[in-house]
């Protein structure tokens, strides 16, 4: 059984036991989550939302939280010498998917 669900503007397909990085959720470690943005669940037959399934849910526990690889962001123009360096990384909440409720 998977399902499909949206958070932090994109989109994860997550079967129960797996732990995936999402957007920071701002959630402290140890403690539950929801989430209602359920788009697709399937279980022996796939069912689509419109857009989202209805009373579907999934339960998920909060790892951590954590930062991403560095990104290294380089704007450059030639022949005016104008460069800049920068670097990001990207803040993440690690949660194991607990429960799948459709």
């Amino acid at each position: 059984m998977y399902a499909i669900i949206a958070t932090g503007g994109k989109q994860y397909k997550v079967a129960e036991g797996d732990i995936i990085k999402v957007e920071k959720l701002g959630v402290e470690a140890g403690e539950s989550y929801t989430f209602d943005q359920v788009l697709a669940v399937s279980d022996d037959k796939l069912v689509v939302g419109n857009p989202t399934v209805a009373g579907a849910t999934v339960s998920a526990s909060v790892i951590g939280d954590g930062k991403a690889k560095k990104v290294i962001v380089y704007k450059y123009k030639r022949k005016t010498g104008y460069h800049k360096k920068n670097g990001h990384r990207q803040q993440y909440t690690a949660v194991k998917i607990e429960k799948i409720n459709a």
